[in-house]
């Protein structure tokens, strides 16, 4: 998985959160308090909450959480009896929050919401990852919380794909019409786009929509002249869309014929599900993206209660 340049997660955290992350955070955290409207009264009294789990699942959002708790609550304290990526069972405890009642209440729904819905990505994403078991996940843009998501998919075992449009080049369909205009024939525009790729910038990570193996064989043959110039080795990412295994398996084997398959990477996309997965193993691609990684999903259960005060 360490091949594939999907994997972003450094650009969200490296020991810590990055600016990129905590950005991210902080935009939506302060929306979720403003829609709480203050969030009600209660006393000044020290008490203790104890969040625990429902169900069983993987914990995710720790950062996200703290950065909630010292940005709006400040006179509260939450200390963790688990780590990120930690599997939990019904019944564990999770953390502990301690501080003025008033500041306890006013987290709680909140609190739940940030780590109940990325702990829920975080399960839904690893079930799916060791099913696949070496082929790679990945999610895609389509997501409901933005870099939340992303990070709940990294915690769970996904890739995170591309965090932005301007994170690595990606040339779609849309793409097409401005970058090689007046071109009819779908694979001719394709190698056009793609020999007008600026190599220094975006060899690392550049991924091209095809539909069908005419394009994908004139998108492999435009980079490989890119990179037989460079005497470059990065390989470039074929979206092969809506496809389906059956598809991708005979783009595989065309480009495996043609000595081709060693400059890219195969990407399917579009109609991907659990049920298929044993079908993409066996069909040659190197990933499969998926917004069912991050959308739709259950939260994972999580409840708190008060249980002491000073």
């Amino acid at each position: 998985m360490n091949s594939l340049p999907h994997d972003r997660s450094w650009l969200l955290a490296k020991v810590e959160p990055t600016a990129l992350f905590h950005n991210s955070m902080d935009r939506w955290i302060d929306a979720m308090i403003a829609d709480e409207h203050g969030g009600g009264d209660s006393s000044e009294v020290v008490v203790v909450g104890r969040i625990r789990a429902k169900g069983n699942g993987i914990i995710a959002g720790i950062s996200v959480v703290d950065r909630l708790v010292v940005e709006h609550f400040p006179d509260c304290t939450v200390t963790w009896d688990i780590t990120e990526g930690d599997e939990v069972e019904s019944g564990d405890q999770v953390l502990d929050i301690s501080g003025p009642a008033v500041q306890v209440l006013r987290c709680e729904r909140t609190m739940l919401n940030i780590l109940g819905r990325m702990s829920g990505i975080a399960t839904n994403t690893a079930s799916w990852v060791s099913q696949a078991g070496s082929m790679g996940v990945a999610c895609t843009r389509k997501t409901d919380w933005g870099l939340l998501d992303k990070w709940a998919v990294h915690v769970g075992g996904g890739l995170t794909h591309r965090l932005s449009r301007a994170d690595a080049l990606m040339i779609k369909e849309n793409d097409l019409a401005a970058l090689a205009p007046g071109i009819d024939e779908e694979d001719v525009a394709v190698a056009a786009a793609v020999s007008l790729i600026d190599m220094e910038s975006d060899a690392e990570f550049t991924v091209i929509e095809v539909r069908d193996s005419r394009q994908a064989i004139a998108a492999i043959k435009a980079w490989d002249s890119l990179q037989v110039e460079r005497s470059g080795c990065e390989k470039i990412v074929l979206l092969l869309d809506n496809m389906g295994p059956k598809g991708c398996a005979e783009v595989h084997k065309i480009l495996m014929q043609e000595n081709l398959r060693v400059w890219c990477v195969l990407e399917g996309s579009g109609g991907v599900v659990r049920e298929d997965l044993e079908q993409w193993i066996n069909s040659g691609v190197d990933l499969v993206s998926t917004s069912a990684l991050n959308r739709g999903v259950s939260p994972l259960d999580l409840s708190m209660k008060i249980v002491g005060s000073d």
